[in-house]
């Protein structure tokens, strides 16, 4: 973009940036927005946000919003610009254990995929096999409950107090090639370590069960899923082929707005937290009556998804928005 202003190449009027109608002049943020709200309040076509924004460098973290920030709509050149004033700076002491970062407001509800992402996970071989596990639990049980006391073996990081248990669940496999993307991680409960993790046997406390504890479940640290997410909103940078959502939470029949899916790409085809995602439905197959055969109608554009959670080689999205009842093997793609 610097270069094409630089040698005074003029995009296209197709090209241009359009406001939403209304869109106001002036906002203050407010306690429980969102970008992804805000976004959609200036443009029809929110995921263009990061060409809206104009990034303060004399500012810190210009790319966060905050409660109390007085946003302004300017033009530069022709072009919308929106600019951010601060409103009353938040005071950290050292004592508090919270960062700008986690003030700023998120780019979708964390109420919606916090808890989530604490209780979900997409592992491959590799994580599961590294995993720490349950090898014994006290008493000679072979299941445990919320109060039991369990002994994990494997490695435990340093400084991790805090892990949930997981059974390996759904295999997610790639519809067309049939290649395992990944194993769904089964939320069975948390585990508060107890004992020092020098000893070669880790002993731990079950705090919270969905179902019983078996022997062999893994044990992975809570605290790598506190979720950032104060990314941006934006079309992936590269063109998707072949992306389907491949399964939903909770395994329901009918996909609608704020359903999580799970999608068949991950980082490894260019995607990142932020990307949005048009969701389509294949066309139908319609017999022509003139020529005598079948013929599918195009593909129909249904709903909105954000990527939020990328592994290697899936994600989860969330469904911003549904026009129609969308289920799994329905088609995603660039908006």
């Amino acid at each position: 973009m610097l270069l094409a202003l630089l040698l005074g190449i003029v995009a296209p009027p197709a090209a241009a940036l359009e406001l939403a109608e209304g869109a106001p002049e002036t906002y203050v943020v407010r306690k429980g927005d969102t970008l992804w709200g805000i976004a959609g309040m200036y443009l029809d076509e929110p995921w263009l946000w990061p060409e809206l924004w104009d990034v303060n460098p004399q500012i810190d973290n210009p790319h966060l919003i905050f409660p109390g920030d007085q946003l302004y709509l300017s033009w530069v050149d022709g072009k919308p610009r929106l600019a951010v004033r601060r409103g009353r700076d938040v005071k950290l002491t050292p004592n508090m254990r919270v960062s700008q970062r986690d003030l700023a407001i998120p780019v979708i509800p964390l109420d919606q995929i916090g808890a989530f992402l604490r209780r979900h996970r997409i592992l491959n071989a590799e994580q599961l096999d590294n995993a720490a596990y349950v090898v014994a639990a006290s008493e000679e049980r072979l299941i445990s409950a919320a109060g039991d006391r369990v002994y994990g073996r494997g490695h435990f990081p340093d400084g991790e107090r805090s892990y949930g248990i997981y059974r390996a669940g759904d295999v997610y496999r790639d519809p067309l090639t049939l290649e395992i993307l990944g194993y769904q991680g089964k939320d069975i409960g948390d585990a508060q370590l107890l004992s020092s993790n020098r000893d070669e046997v880790t002993e731990l406390e079950v705090t919270r069960v969905t179902e019983e504890v078996r022997i062999t479940d893994r044990l992975l640290p809570l605290e790598e899923r506190i979720l950032d997410a104060t990314f941006q909103p934006r079309a992936p940078a590269v063109n998707l082929d072949n992306a389907f959502m491949i399964a939903v939470d909770g395994g329901v029949s009918q996909i609608g707005t704020t359903d999580i899916v799970v999608l068949n790409k991950g980082a490894r085809d260019g995607l990142e937290r932020g990307h949005v995602l048009a969701i389509y439905k294949a066309g139908a197959m319609q017999f022509d009556e003139i020529a005598r055969d079948n013929v599918r109608l195009p593909d129909v554009r249904a709903g909105l998804a954000m990527v939020f959670e990328v592994s290697e080689k899936a994600s989860y999205a969330l469904v911003l928005k549904a026009s129609r009842v969308l289920k799994v093997m329905d088609k995603v793609k660039n908006p």
